[in-house]
């Protein structure tokens, strides 16, 4: 998709996002901070203009090679597949902080094992009381209004016939597979790993705040904060 994907709505309200991260995380300048499923590099470029260390990887080698480009000191790459953070040594303990957004890399495998497998290797990342930031898709909203795709019940997917497009502006129709979650099935996923939940909201992409969750919107965004080891 590569930079088509920055002409998405969704896209646009990085700079209030940040605003929400800093806040609800408690991030000053020099924390460091991992970006899981970052894509083209948005919100590491933000974060690292407010002064953070903010490393992304993505399993794209096209939005790791335009994340690269112009990015600002302190905002490095890596392309990486995010179901291998938990691979001994890698990251392990060394950020203050771990976010995965916009269903980035988390909700976008078709497998429980996968989705298991990203959050623990971001929880291993964290330091002790280190802060994580999750958005997942929300069920309920997905039966009640995300019309346009089939909702698999067993499985807690929508797939949604979709168009993206290429560098060159090509357009391709095709499935797109995402796994949707009940705030219950978020704390239980997360206390699995060592990560206690801090606060839990309904939001929209650029609409982060602390509304309480319910079936209105689109997301679901999770702030939680690793336990001592």
């Amino acid at each position: 998709m590569g930079s088509a994907y920055l002409r998405y709505a969704h896209t646009k309200g990085t700079v209030q996002e940040v605003d929400w991260l800093i806040v609800a995380l408690g991030l000053r300048p020099g924390d460091r901070l991992l970006d899981v499923g970052c894509g083209p590099g948005r919100h590491v470029h933000e974060l690292a203009r407010r002064g953070m260390i903010a490393h992304g990887v993505d399993i794209s080698a096209t939005f790791i090679d335009l994340a690269e480009r112009d990015a600002p000191h302190g905002a490095t790459f890596e392309r990486l597949d995010a179901r291998r953070l938990a691979v001994p040594g890698v990251a392990a303990g060394a950020y203050d902080a771990v976010i995965a957004l916009c269903q980035g890399a988390f909700g976008m495998m078709l497998s429980d094992e996968d989705d298991d497998a990203v959050v623990a290797g971001m929880a291993g990342a964290l330091r002790p009381h280190g802060m994580l930031a999750l958005s997942a898709f929300n069920a309920y909203y997905a039966v009640r209004y995300h019309t346009e795709a089939t909702f698999d019940v067993a499985r807690g997917l929508t797939r949604e016939r979709t168009e993206v497009h290429d560098p060159q502006g090509r357009s391709l129709e095709v499935d797109l597979w995402t796994g949707c979650y009940t705030p219950r099935e978020l704390r239980s996923l997360l206390a699995r790993h060592g990560v206690d939940v801090v606060s839990m909201a309904s939001v929209e992409p650029g609409s982060f705040g602390a509304d309480p969750p319910s079936a209105e919107s689109p997301e679901f965004l999770v702030v939680g904060r690793r336990a001592q080891c």
